[in-house]
């Protein structure tokens, strides 16, 4: 049990952390995967190229130390850290291998400023926060085996199609390669997919959002080629995925996972907003609500280049036309000679040239997109009186945004 006197002396790091936590976070990749280099199998490499792990982790080492006196009110974090950890298949005996190198971190960091009491405070602290994390992602485990069909850790899975939806993205339907059944899943929900990368000689996960509604029979995962010349690892499974993956083929997968999800409890109307490959779980949730028969109003707003890189662009134009199920509106960067019409736009996503009758108080909006596209429409929502308790986003990868 942590003492006050320990409470303190963790609350008086708070100003290093600040300082210099990105640094004590990088200092501790560094260190971990030198003594355990099996641990790359596990972690998504490309995260550690692009600094956003080290950048997650500080922030949330930060959090901790700030909220010591009551870590209850991190829950939200905690379920979205370990949402993320389930679908790796962390387990308990990491987070004893993540604790030896966070203290000597500390230590080797902070240097004579690291003393004695400081460590074991931070012993103590680390401990309780590892039983939390361990605990709920016990409780998460347990809740994936529980429903039919469902599986923790990996599983392999064969690629019954391969489907192009633009230039840029590529669909793979996923069934259980023992054929027996997939566990359902809330749309928004992801998983993660785990390929052998011959130019690391390592495994390595990279989670995607399920991108159909549940069916019971498969997942659906739209994956955007990267075309960048220098690929950090999450750029290299995608392109994997695209080029080396066929149908037949088998993957191994984890169970659906995410906190990220629709809310059906309500008739509240629904406004989608997406950038680019972002659209994906949102998707599933515009399936779902149209499958079910759902009365809530829906509207579908999406920015891409052109229609050449847009996917899904004619399920999305038959909802709106023929099925008369949402309202839409498209932003294309650049719309060449695509014929213009009323629903059309060049340029960025502007929430603003689309009208106030958007903006409306009980309305649920979803964003998802690169982090920039999130912070901008979320602020835009706020600064136009909506809720936060309305606004609903995913980030992929490590959570780094801190809009709540």
């Amino acid at each position: 049990m942590i003492t006050q006197d320990q409470k303190d002396l963790i609350k008086a790091t708070v100003p290093v952390l600040k300082e210099n936590g990105v640094l004590l976070t990088t200092h501790f990749y560094k260190r971990m995967f030198a003594h355990n280099p099996e641990l790359k199998n596990v972690f998504n490499m490309g995260n550690q190229q692009n600094g956003r792990q080290q950048t997650a982790l500080a922030m949330a080492v930060l959090a901790y130390a700030e909220n010591i006196e009551n870590p209850a009110v991190l829950m939200p974090v905690v379920d979205g850290i370990g949402q993320k950890h389930v679908s790796l298949d962390i387990r308990p005996e990491h987070y004893i291998i993540v604790g030896e190198h966070l203290l000597a971190s500390i230590s080797e960091v902070l240097g004579a400023a690291a003393t004695p009491e400081i460590i074991d405070a931070w012993g103590v602290a680390y401990t309780q926060l590892a039983q939390i994390m361990s605990g709920h992602e016990t409780h998460l485990y347990n809740k994936q085996v529980q429903k039919k069909g469902g599986w923790t850790g990996w599983r392999p899975f064969i690629v019954k199609e391969k489907i192009a939806e633009s230039t840029e993205i590529t669909s793979f339907h996923l069934y259980p390669s023992d054929g027996g059944p997939v566990a359902s899943f809330l749309p928004g929900q992801f998983i993660s997919v785990r390929l052998f990368l011959p130019e690391l000689n390592l495994l390595q996960p990279r989670q995607y959002s399920i991108s159909s509604a549940p069916n019971g029979l498969y997942y659906r995962i739209s994956v955007k080629k990267e075309t960048s010349g220098n690929l950090n690892p999450d750029g290299m499974i995608s392109n994997r995925l695209h080029d080396f993956v066929n149908q037949g083929d088998l993957i191994d997968v984890s169970a659906p996972t995410g906190s990220f999800t629709l809310k059906t409890e309500n008739d509240h109307p629904v406004v989608f907003i997406s950038g680019g490959v972002g659209q994906t779980p949102l998707i599933s949730m515009l399936e779902e609500l149209i499958r079910s028969g759902s009365k809530k109003p829906k509207t579908w707003i999406h920015g891409c280049r052109d229609k050449n890189v847009h996917a899904f662009k004619d399920v999305i134009e038959y909802w709106a036309g023929e099925k008369k199920a949402i309202n839409k509106h498209i932003f294309y960067n650049e719309i060449g000679d695509e014929t213009t019409n009323e629903d059309l736009y060049e340029g960025w996503v502007d929430l603003n040239v689309l009208g106030n009758e958007l903006i409306a108080p009980n309305t649920e909006y979803y964003i998802c997109g690169p982090a920039p596209f999130i912070s901008k429409h979320y602020k835009e929502l706020v600064n136009k009186g909506i809720s936060k308790d309305f606004i609903h986003f995913e980030e992929f990868g490590p959570q780094t945004l801190n809009l709540n």
